[in-house]
């Protein structure tokens, strides 16, 4: 079976370079660019420049770690292509700034307002000076023209800092994202086609790795998360059971893909996490012997959407702010009732729509599945689930009862939404720090803005040690011990694991909490007091 052990530590690669035959190796742990940077060297290319590989069939092979090795016999083509120096990335970059900048101002209208105030102003100026209004008149011209240029001033500065946001797109901060204008009442559309890179060749290894729930999420880059995605769909049968056109498939991907935020914690990558760790849980449990392919779907697209454009503040910050969702949904699961009408937003998008050929009433237990699922994953509810589950685990769970089955896929959404501990320690410790990230910006702000503060959330009051120990504890071990009594191989795979990382918090929090060593100018005073 693949794991993270089993990857090599160094490959050996052989590559055909307009007849040159060359040698590349590199350890497991190089990123996709690094390899494209080190092909580029030998190449005799800039680092900048499109690489693309072919086998001896002719099918093209992705650039990362896990790319099939080859033989001196068999090398791969390599084809470069540099980028034209007439387009620099300053040049496109100012001629994309310039574009925002222009439909920003037909938006908003600014340069028409603009010339409507300059001429309001001088036609008020021209009546003092002209006609010799009285005092009372004169000072109430003089407000007129005061607030005018208030407006002039305030309109300049929404401009000012939107040139600002725009040339800091490299950060996406918690700061910069505004809570209360989330609205899911557009239509969401595609903002970019279906990309021309070539699709990529998963070797053996990775396929089997990827349904482990060891698979290190942290080595894949945007584009290959999208392809294995997809791989995962194809490979549960979900596209021929569903009937879906594969370029939709691609569409809809994007399209997710577009729609979620650059949190820390709340991203892109946490919402592949999810579902990787959903498709391990359907091969470790066997899943298709007792759901059907439509109930895996509709686990496999709640994980895809169950955080979408999540803005990085959690439901208690909506609920105390007023925010807008709070107020739609009368403080109800504000965000997961968000993510639910922006999934089925794209979804209502034709070219997005991946349920597209199936029959009402399947469409309509589709919708209701995945509502269901992603409601499920606001924590408030967490106890009324599990206490549920529980009592259909007695005498005996039936398979054939919908409550039962609605009530077990609920239980497996929440466990793949908070699995990270269940995975190897290098690879969970690194959400347990975007996650603290994204919490202290919120209480930052609950600060600031006169909220209240959970402890759990003060950068003052918590640490990476007690953030983890209780939440192990209390929620992750006795669910998944939970779990694994309809599924006993969950104790080996998943619950030993999770034991295994409260020992190494605790272990943590009694290292932080000792006492640091006496120096040696106390022990010599010791010993001369003594």
């Amino acid at each position: 079976m693949g794991n993270a052990s089993s990857i090599e530590p160094t490959k050996t690669i052989f590559l055909d370079i307009d007849g040159k035959k060359e040698k590349i190796m590199f350890s497991r742990h190089c990123g996709s660019r690094d390899i494209h940077d080190l092909i580029a060297h030998a190449a005799g290319v800039s680092r900048y420049a499109e690489i693309s590989l072919k086998d001896s069939a002719g099918a093209f092979v992705s650039l990362n770690p896990t790319m099939p090795i080859n033989t001196q016999s068999s090398p791969y083509k390599v084809t470069s292509k540099e980028p034209s120096p007439t387009t620099g990335d300053g040049e496109v970059f100012t001629q994309v700034l310039s574009q925002v900048a222009s439909q920003f101002n037909k938006v908003f209208k600014v340069e028409e307002m603009k010339t409507d105030i300059a001429t309001r102003l001088s036609a008020l100026e021209r009546k003092m000076e002209l006609e010799g209004l009285k005092a009372v008149e004169i000072e109430k011209c003089k407000r007129d023209i005061s607030d005018i240029k208030d407006q002039i001033w305030n309109a300049q500065k929404k401009f000012v800092d939107f040139n600002r946001l725009s040339n800091e797109t490299h950060t996406d901060s918690s700061e910069t994202q505004n809570v209360s204008s989330l609205s899911d009442e557009r239509k969401i559309s595609l903002k970019r086609d279906v990309p021309s890179y070539p699709k990529y060749t998963l070797s053996q290894e990775t396929i089997e790795y990827l349904k482990q729930p060891t698979f290190d999420i942290w080595h894949w880059e945007p584009n290959e998360m999208l392809s294995l995605l997809e791989h995962m769909f194809h490979e549960l049968g979900l596209v021929a059971e569903f009937n879906i056109n594969p370029i939709t498939l691609k569409r809809f991907f994007l399209c997710v893909q577009e729609n979620y935020r650059n949190n820390p914690f709340h991203n892109f990558r946490h919402c592949f996490c999810v579902t990787q760790m959903m498709y391990g849980m359907i091969h470790l449990c066997h899943l298709w012997e007792v759901m059907t392919r439509e109930d895996l779907g509709i686990l496999m697209t709640a994980c895809v959407c169950h955080d979408l454009d999540h803005p990085g503040y959690n439901n208690t910050y909506q609920i105390n702010a007023r925010t807008e969702l709070a107020i739609r949904y009368n403080d109800i699961s504000p965000l997961e009732n968000h993510h639910c009408a922006v999934a089925f937003k794209i979804l209502s998008n034709p070219e997005c729509n991946i349920f597209a050929n199936v029959d009402k009433d399947t469409f309509k237990r589709i919708r209701a599945g995945i509502t269901m699922l992603i409601l499920a994953t606001d924590m408030a509810r967490h106890g009324e689930i599990m206490d549920n589950f529980k009592m259909k685990l007695e005498p005996e769970f039936d398979y054939k009862n919908k409550d039962s089955l609605d009530t077990l896929k609920m239980v497996l959404i929440k466990c793949c939404d908070i699995s990270n501990e269940v995975r190897p320690m290098e690879v969970s410790e690194p959400w347990v720090d975007c996650l603290l990230e994204e919490y202290f910006n919120q209480s930052d702000r609950e600060k600031m803005e006169g909220l209240p503060v959970a402890p759990f959330m003060d950068r003052d009051k918590v640490t990476k040690p007690t953030a983890q120990i209780g939440f192990i504890k209390f929620v992750l071990i006795p669910m998944f011990e939970t779990v694994a009594k309809l599924f006993p191989v969950i104790d080996s795979t998943m619950v030993e694991p999770l034991r295994i990382a409260r020992d190494r918090y605790e272990d943590m929090k009694e290292k932080n909490s000792m006492p640091p060593p006496p120096s040696q100018s106390n022990k010599k005073k010791t010993v001369t007091e003594k």
